[in-house]
């Protein structure tokens, strides 16, 4: 069985699952708190990912080579436990991909197949979306549409009593005539198709309906011609003091991110520590403001 560990090297950890301050008693707690002053935490690297509206923000530490106090981790990781993680790692990069890519002009759709349709295989469920695709490509070619953007997505379960799977796909898609896109579809099934409708987190809450039953197989299926989300990375724009005064909500986090990033408003903040090393993890999620 794989273990996992944890070194000093930052590019080592996913923050959001070693920071975790879920049922930990008040001693724990404490000794944690003690540990933000680790003299061995040399900086705060901060780390901003923008995806079209949306602006995250991760605070993290960078420990020297003789930090201690930072016990290194190690456990058995579990089939289960990897499917888990990498299903969480596959929505936050979908979500980020939708945002950075997609806007209310745009639509969303979830396809079905007629009884006597339903595909074998799982296989032979994804050869049906690629038709679908490609079908989408040549009319938008044909009729001039902008280059055909879009994400899809497979879900599906065994239907051990027909020997076929039940399954549909859900798309994420700027092909711009819905009414088309549903006849283009030759599979039968109830299909709806919808307009996007953006809120605070953008299309988070739709990125991770679509993503919600995670059976390691499924994994979205993406466009070659769409935009990454553009990640920064800077060492000195938090000291070790001014991260602890945020955690603690000493210091205003509002007024903080929202003067340091100008044009965006902040939606959501949080921040964690860990048994496992020292220091703060603090996540902030910011919207760009409208204009009046």
């Amino acid at each position: 069985m794989a273990k996992r560990f944890y070194t000093l090297n930052p590019s080592d950890f996913d923050f959001d699952d070693i920071f975790n301050e879920d049922e930990i008693t008040d001693e724990e707690r404490d000794a944690r708190l003690q540990s933000l002053s680790d003299p061995h935490i040399v900086r705060y690297r901060t780390k901003t990912i923008k995806s079209g509206d949306i602006l995250e923000v991760e605070i993290y530490p960078i420990w020297d080579t003789h930090a201690s106090t930072t016990r290194a981790r190690r456990e058995k990781t579990s089939r289960e436990a990897q499917k888990r993680l990498n299903h969480k790692n596959a929505t936050k990069n979908l979500v980020r991909l939708i945002n950075a890519n997609f806007t209310d002009a745009d639509f969303w759709g979830t396809f079905t197949y007629e009884t006597r349709r339903l595909p074998k295989s799982l296989a032979d469920a994804q050869k049906e979306m690629q038709k679908f695709i490609r079908r989408l490509k040549y009319y938008a070619e044909r009729h001039h549409f902008p280059p055909l953007k879009y994400v899809y997505v497979t879900e599906y379960e065994n239907d051990e009593k027909k020997g076929k799977i039940r399954v549909h796909h859900h798309i994420v898609t700027n092909f711009p005539n819905r009414d088309v896109m549903e006849d283009l579809w030759r599979n039968g099934g109830r299909n709806q198709t919808r307009r996007l409708r953006a809120d605070d987190s953008a299309y988070e809450g739709l990125s991770r309906y679509i993503m919600k039953d995670p059976k390691g197989a499924k994994r979205y299926v993406a466009s070659k011609n769409l935009q990454k989300p553009q990640i920064t990375i800077a060492d000195h724009k938090f000291t070790r003091r001014k991260v602890n005064r945020l955690y603690s909500g000493e210091t205003d986090a509002r007024a903080t991110f929202e003067k340091m990033y100008k044009g965006y408003r902040m939606t959501d903040i949080y921040g964690k520590t860990s048994d496992y090393v020292s220091g703060a993890y603090l996540y902030v999620k910011m919207h760009k403001k409208r204009r009046e």
